[in-house]
Order: structure tokens, then sequence, then C-alpha cells
């Protein structure tokens, strides 16, 4: 079967980007930025993302690329025969679904939300009502249900078009409107009164905010969103590796999505902090700063409806991006290794997620009684923390070994992959850092999630 292919260069790096760009880096990013005092830890991030993230970027797209596959055969077509590497197939397919699950519905989230700002729902109320707002939308199942409906409908129609027709075009736009419209609320950002101080706290670093909040958990949130942010470990970035062309380098490719990725969080930072310190917000008042806390400052600024209504679907392209690229990833597995339609794979997995995304619906209010991660918690914090602390590092973990030992595909088999192409080239001399010590990090990142969450007194939590 002919394998599809992007038509141009920019389809592929906006649309790897759109899948890595989601809203961790517009959500997650600022507030726990705002949580460890803002530039410090912006610095330590960046550390981060280029010693653990880039690495396993570059492999998982020299999976994809040398195999032509999705992650349902990549590993069945470069592992050592009688070796058990394919196996991983199934994990990064539980966690494309598992990820979707809970993303579909905060994209319908996404979606109600504009639609409130441009009808000027929020106009006329004070902060409590923008709170009865958000905790009435919660509160509605039906409402939810239909939006997230919207979100999984919309986007396999787009994918039901092929990577070309349908992923690449629709894609390329929404990240450059996108694009757009964050220069645009960022530049409106800094024209607000306390610019200044939220760019002093959001660009200077202040490294006692960082022991203040607990040093090392600063590293780890650092390391983990440095993690996060790319999507790495379960196939959704390899699947756009496979349909690349030889002409440049991996390195350098998965480089510039970073740079993109990264860019867009840092931007988020911009448009935020400026608006949080004009109107005496905290800057680390966690996921409500979306919902909550900015619907308040679009309400008290001139033109707010329209700036609130870009915002919002700003936020919703950066959420349908990440649907979409993950969608993607499901079709090609199923593609791949049932050898079905792209039609028939569009409709199963159409019902399929539709009925897999209803328990994170029904978690904030029917099912609410649900706390599988103990008191407070939902059935989405279950389901996040599977895919975000268990198969996201795991999966990473997988792709580390099989590309660095010699019991999977091997250094020179992974570095002659990674290497094709002109640009910037994978180096030799890091053999021994991505092979015995990147492991050790990732792990660590993965053991020191289960104990932030079970055992938090540990860490002084």
């Amino acid at each position: 079967m002919h394998r599809e292919k992007f038509s141009s260069r920019l389809g592929f790096l906006l649309i790897s980007a759109g899948c890595a760009i989601g809203l961790g880096n517009v959500w997650r990013f600022p507030f726990i930025t705002g949580k460890y005092g803002g530039a410090a830890f912006v610095l330590l991030y960046l550390v981060f993302l280029a010693i653990l993230g880039l690495p396993i970027m570059v492999m998982e797209f020299s999976v994809g690329r040398a195999s032509q596959k999705s992650s349902a055969l990549s590993f069945d077509t470069l592992e050592p025969k009688g070796s058990k590497w394919h196996l991983h197939k199934y994990t990064s397919l539980a966690g494309n679904y598992l990820l979707m699950m809970f993303y579909t519905p905060i994209a319908g989230w996404m979606l109600i939300y504009c639609w409130k700002m441009l009808s000027g729902a929020f106009t006329g109320l004070d902060a409590a009502g923008v709170e009865a707002v958000y905790s009435g939308m919660l509160s509605d199942p039906l409402s939810m249900t239909i939006a997230m409906a919207v979100v999984v409908v919309g986007c396999f129609a787009i994918c039901s078009f092929g990577l070309q027709k349908g992923v690449e075009k629709i894609t390329k736009v929404m990240m450059i409107c996108l694009l757009a419209i964050m220069a645009v609320l960022a530049i409106h950002s800094l024209t607000l009164s306390g610019a200044k101080e939220g760019l002093r706290f959001y660009l200077f670093p202040d490294f006692s905010k960082l022991s203040g909040s607990g040093f090392m958990d600063a590293i780890f949130d650092a390391m983990g969103q440095a993690f996060f942010t790319l999507s790495i470990g379960m196939g959704s970035i390899a699947i756009f590796g496979s349909y690349i062309d030889k002409k440049r380098s991996l390195p350098g490719e998965a480089l510039r999505i970073t740079l993109l990725d990264t860019g867009v969080a840092l931007i988020a930072g911009l448009i935020i902090f400026p608006a949080c310190f004009t109107f005496g917000v905290n800057p680390d008042s966690g996921p409500n700063l979306i919902f909550v806390t900015l619907p308040n400052v679009f309400i008290s600024i001139p033109g707010g409806r329209i700036w609130g209504t870009l915002f919002f679907i700003f936020l919703l392209f950066a959420a349908l991006s990440t649907v979409i690229a993950v969608f993607e990833n499901i079709l090609a597995w199923w593609m791949d290794l049932k050898g079905w339609s792209r039609k028939k794979a569009v409709i199963i997995n159409g019902i399929l997620i539709l009925v897999l995304s209803v328990p994170c619906v029904l978690g904030f209010n029917v099912l609410s009684g649900v706390q599988p991660l103990g008191e407070g918690s939902t059935i989405m914090d279950l389901e996040d923390f599977i895919v975000s602390n268990n198969i996201l590092p795991l999966g990473s973990l997988v792709y580390l070994v099989f590309c660095t030992s010699r019991y999977g595909w091997g250094w020179k088999n992974f570095r002659k992959e990674a290497n094709t192409g002109e640009g910037l080239k994978f180096p030799n001399w890091i053999r021994v850092y991505v092979s015995y010590i990147l492991p050790i990090i990732v792990l660590a990142i993965f053991i020191q999630g289960y104990i932030a969450k079970f055992f938090p007194q540990l860490i002084g939590g």
C-alpha cells in the first residue's frame, strides 16, 4: 500500500508542532511558571527541554521514518527477530485513546467558552458570577457532551479527507491563525497597565523564588513539563516521521518543532502575566486561571468580548491541532495493522471515542462521587495520571532503549536514519548520555510522579 506523504515541509513542521502544542503549553505552562516565581523556572524548563525532550523526539521520528509505519508496525519492522519490542504498540494505542478520552471534553469546554464570550454571556457579571458560569458548565452533562461530540465528529471528518487534503490542509490554516491570534493578543497584553510588573515577573529570573517553593519540586516540574509538552512516548510523533521524506536530517526538524512549541508556551505567558498583574490576579491560580480568572479580565477591558473570543478561539485551535494529530495516529494504527480503509477506521473510531469520552464528562456531575485518586479527584484526573505519569515516560523509555541498545534497533541504525539528509546531525559523543544517563532521568520522573501523587509527605508537599 502506497504511504501518503506531506505535500510540503511547512505542513510537516506545523502539524508536528500542532501535535506538541496543546493545552499543556497554554494552560499548564503559565500556572506552573507562576507557581515557581516566573523566569527562573522558565530557564530550568528550557534546559530540560534541550537535554530531555529533544533527543527522545529525534528517536521517535527516526523509528517512524525508518519503518514507514505507525506505532502499530514500526517496532515489528525494525526490531531484531524474536524480540518483543512490538508489544509497545498496544501501550501506545491505549495512550492515544486515553488521552483523547479527557482531551476531547476539554476541547469541548473551549468551544463552549468561545460561544459564551461571543454571545456576551459574561457581560456585566462580577467575579462570583464568572465562577458560577464555569461551575454551571461542569454541572451540565448535556451541553458538555454535545460540545465534545462536535469536536470528535469535526476532527474525524477532517481526518477522513486523508493526510494532505484533510489533516495537513486544515491544520496548516489553524496553526497559522493560532500564531497570528497569539501575536495580536500578546501585543495587546503589553499595552495593559500592569505589563511592566508582569514582564519583570516573567522574564527576570529570581532564583530565591525557586528555593521558596522547593527546589527539587521545581526541578521535577520543569522536567515533567519539558517532557509532556512534546507528546513523546506514545507514537503520536512517530507517525509524522513516517510521512516525511529523507531530504532533511531529523535533529534539525525536531529542533524547529521544539522551538515552535516553546515559542507558543512563552508567548502564552506574555499574554497571561501582564493581564494577571494588571487586574491583581494571582498568577499561580492553577487551572482556574483560564476559565475563571481570564474571563474576569476580559469583562473589564474595552472590546473585551472580542479579545476574549479571540483568546478562546486560540485555545480551541491549540486543542484541536492535538486532537487531529492523535486521531490521525489512531487511524494510521488500524490502517497499518488491520489494513482497514480510512473510511472504515474513521467510522469505528469515531463511535468508539464518542463513547469512551463520556465518563470524563460525567465525572464532573453525575459521577462526581467517583474519586479514583482520593478526595476531590475526578475521572479525568485518573485518565490524565495514566497517560502523563505512566504511558509517556515509560513509552519514552522504550524508544530510548530501542534506539541505543544492541538488543533493540541499535545506535548505528538509529544515527544513520536520524542523520540522513541535510541539516543538524545527532552527535556520536552524546551516546553515553542517551544510553545510560537519560533513561535514569526518565525513570526518576516516573517514580517521582508516583511519590508526588500518593506519598506527598515524603517530598514535603
